[in-house]
């Protein structure tokens, strides 16, 4: 093992990512009552071009006016492409208060992009006295982003989260399809010439767990488009989880509970975590080095399998 240890990533829940559009300000109430743990409120893809201005104007009010509870509040801005996102920074930071506590960035391609923002956050921020520094979290959503994710992981010290997104990453990859997240009908294996799906988003998901558990970054799944189907949603959540990510985004409500029920540790997970590290303790205290668990061998590695799990289940009772 390398003897530069891993930086830890963010201690806050993130099961659940609840996006909602900045134009729609019916929705802002509903969004701060709900069990999501993180908020999205967007000023990108789900605002129109003509209601760009009006909806940054609706989020800045927002931010002070709407009893965000224990929320960790995020807003999405305009791609570094457009001519919003500058402003999108500069009125979010001058006239929305410190509830803020993260800009999202949209499709994201190098380092280099988070730098511009967060050269920006900083001169703001220091321009304005602000004492709360704000996070950052990008979305990996081109060939680009996902072939400089390393990179993208390690380039900023406000960077705490980092989510793919579906969508936008299988147009910049040229994947016949027009589904976003979950399997797909044309990418299956014959087996006995019986069918087998397999995940298309696997290989990106892993790449960007690994990217972020080597520099301290909370790896998050993104959208998940058939809000109908909620099986096929669990399922992803649970590949998602299964692979290290600590979330996944909502896009209709209904979504919600079905994140926070896959990535909330469940009562028995936890338990066995505790005896799994109890048994570890007994082991120690022999001088011995693993040990056997309801038949079947534990040692050091499993101290920290476990560990993850119960740290996970401490967080999310501490925040209620």
């Amino acid at each position: 093992m390398s003897f530069r240890i891993q930086p830890a990533a963010p201690a806050r829940p993130n099961r659940c990512q609840l996006f909602g559009p900045g134009s729609n300000t019916k929705l802002f109430a509903k969004m701060a009552a709900s069990a999501a743990d993180v908020i999205n409120l967007d000023l990108e893809d789900s605002v129109a071009p003509t209601d760009k201005e009006l909806a940054r104007a609706n989020v800045i009010e927002a931010i002070g006016d709407v009893d965000w509870g224990n929320k960790y509040l995020s807003v999405r801005i305009n791609g570094l492409d457009t001519p919003w996102w500058y402003r999108d920074v500069v009125d979010l930071l001058e006239q929305a208060g410190d509830r803020l506590d993260q800009i999202m960035i949209p499709k994201v391609g190098c380092a280099a992009d988070v730098y511009a923002v967060d050269a920006l956050v900083t001169a703001v921020e220091h321009a304005r006295g602000r004492d709360k520094p704000v996070s950052l979290e990008v979305i990996i959503e081109s060939a680009a982003g996902i072939a400089h994710v390393e990179e993208i992981a390690a380039s900023s010290p406000r960077l705490q989260a980092m989510s793919l997104g579906a969508a936008d990453f299988a147009a910049s990859m040229g994947m016949q399809t027009t589904g976003i997240g979950g399997t797909q009908e044309n990418y299956y294996m014959l087996q006995d010439g019986a069918k087998h799906w397999s995940d298309p988003w696997h290989w990106a998901q892993a790449a960007i767990v690994a990217a972020c558990r080597t520099h301290g970054v909370l790896p998050v799944d993104g959208p998940f488009g058939d809000f109908s189907d909620d099986d096929g949603f669990i399922a992803q959540a649970r590949r998602s989880a299964t692979l290290g990510m600590v979330g996944k985004w909502a896009i209709h409500p209904k979504q919600i509970a079905l994140a926070n029920q896959v990535f909330t540790p469940s009562d028995e997970a936890v338990a066995e975590a505790r005896e799994i590290l109890a048994a570890m303790a007994d082991a120690k205290a022999r001088g011995d080095g693993a040990t056997v668990y309801k038949g079947r061998l534990v040692d050091i590695a499993s101290i920290k399998q476990a560990e993850v799990v119960v740290t996970q289940a401490e967080l999310i009772a501490e925040t209620g």
